[in-house]
């Protein structure tokens, strides 16, 4: 399963029951690629419930691996040529 972007808007409460519900049945059934431009001391604010949070980010990060990507955005650092284009008109 890949989740791309998560976090990238507060979720309601019931928003974040369902989230955990789908964690929790995702948990050691299915391996979970995941996104965000958050990092997990940042999601308690975000999902608004401290307890959630923190029973997510346990299923969510035992065993698993966690990259840290610093700089530029990756989306826009391979687009460059399309934002320094002369524009068609010139």
């Amino acid at each position: 399963i890949i989740i791309d972007d998560l976090m990238y808007m507060a979720m309601d409460q019931n928003e974040a029951n369902l989230f955990f519900h789908l964690v929790n049945h995702l948990y050691e059934r299915s391996a979970v690629i995941l996104t965000s431009n958050k990092g997990p001391e940042e999601w308690g604010e975000l999902l608004g419930d401290q307890g959630i949070t923190t029973a997510i980010l346990d299923r969510l990060l035992h065993r698993s691996e966690v990259l840290h990507l610093d700089g530029d955005s990756h989306r826009i650092k391979h687009r460059k040529t399309l934002f320094q284009a002369k524009s068609v008109q010139n």
